[in-house]
């Protein structure tokens, strides 16, 4: 994250109170700050020239001490199905991607809480980027605006739902993402119930425990991809870290604190992990903690070594769970047009 540039602070790092007292020092009255959280969060100002009920000498001293760490448009892809893909420009040049996904019963803005991602999942064009950074609480904050303003501006449509599914482990940028939920969801940002936001993690067992322990009130979302610890390691790294077992018990943990259902993401692969053996492993795991299936169908990635499932296998997957008494949606492939899966277009985008 980005905290000071060419000597000046970074403000949206800062709290209410923390921007008070910088004032108090500049011999200001406290209620600017008030003005100016509203400023940063509510209206999501790009500079301080737009803060108009702020004097002028007051916005002069916020230029000289603080900036605005802002994300900018630098590429964006709208598919046949409506999924509207977003590359941003961050502080110092990286890339990271947001997506607009509408449907007829939601409107989902999938964002980024990396600038590329340190777990390399075989299957995942964000790996080949590799970890550049932690993004910034308003660096997350700022996708979902962007994307709440693109569906009602294209689709007349409110944003509905966040995940926190695209580049980068948002539990290894534990206090930014916290605190862009905080600012989501509080009546000085966007409002948005935590309810309606859901954070998914490649698993890593004690940060889900700090989890609960933090008692969070958001949905927690688990990618899974397979049952067994043998097959789960050939693709996702951190399971030689974080096993199948650990991550059995601090989900267990986690719904003991929260009570708050967990989510299993499965992406199914062809000859890898569509079979009904392989729908046995995963609803014999899944039976650790209340929860819902969330069944992928692959977008496969430029080179990549994976490719998407049978329709029919993905069916008779999900009709086997479903005979289990799970949960189970199917989530088809969007933006098959463009460049739909998780790093692509950042990757296209490298500067």
């Amino acid at each position: 994250m980005t905290i000071i540039v060419d000597g000046k602070i970074n403000i949206r790092i800062l709290k209410l109170e923390e921007i008070k007292s910088a004032l108090e020092k500049m011999g200001e009255q406290l209620f600017r700050g008030e003005q100016i959280f509203e400023w940063l969060w509510k209206k999501n100002a790009q500079s301080f020239e737009e803060m108009t009920n702020l004097s002028k000498s007051l916005r002069d001293k916020l230029n000289m001490s603080y900036f605005i760490d802002n994300i900018e448009l630098k590429d964006q892809q709208i598919s046949l199905d409506k999924t509207i893909k977003c590359a941003f420009k961050i502080n110092g040049g990286e890339i990271i991607e947001g997506v607009l996904i509408p449907t007829k019963s939601r409107t989902t803005a999938c964002i980024s809480s990396q600038a590329g991602c340190s777990l390399a999942c075989k299957f995942c064009a964000t790996g080949r980027l590799k970890l550049i950074r932690n993004l910034s609480p308003g660096e997350i904050f700022d996708q979902v605006v962007y994307l709440k303003n693109e569906a009602e501006k294209i689709y007349n449509k409110t944003l509905n739902n966040i995940v926190y599914m695209g580049m980068g482990e948002p539990l290894l940028n534990y206090k930014n993402m916290l605190r862009s939920i905080e600012l989501i969801c509080s009546k000085d940002g966007l409002g948005m119930s935590p309810k309606r936001i859901t954070v998914s993690t490649a698993g890593i067992a004690k940060m889900i425990k700090k989890l609960g322990d933090d008692l969070v009130k958001f949905n927690l979302a688990l990618s899974l991809h397979a049952a067994n610890d043998k097959k789960r390691s050939l693709i996702m790294e951190i399971n030689n870290s974080n096993n199948l077992n650990s991550l059995r018990e601090s989900l267990k943990y986690f719904y003991e604190k929260t009570k708050s259902r967990i989510t299993f993401e499965y992406i199914i692969f062809k000859n890898f992990n569509d079979t009904i053996e392989d729908a046995e492993e995963l609803a014999k795991f899944a039976r650790c903690v209340p929860c819902k299936i969330n069944i992928i169908e692959y977008n496969s990635i430029d080179e990549g070594n994976f490719k998407q499932a049978d329709s029919k296998k993905v069916d008779d997957f999900a009709n086997y769970l479903k005979q289990k008494n799970m949960i189970v949606n199917i989530r088809r492939s969007r933006g098959k047009d463009i460049d739909a899966a998780c790093g692509q277009l950042a990757n296209k985008n490298k500067v």
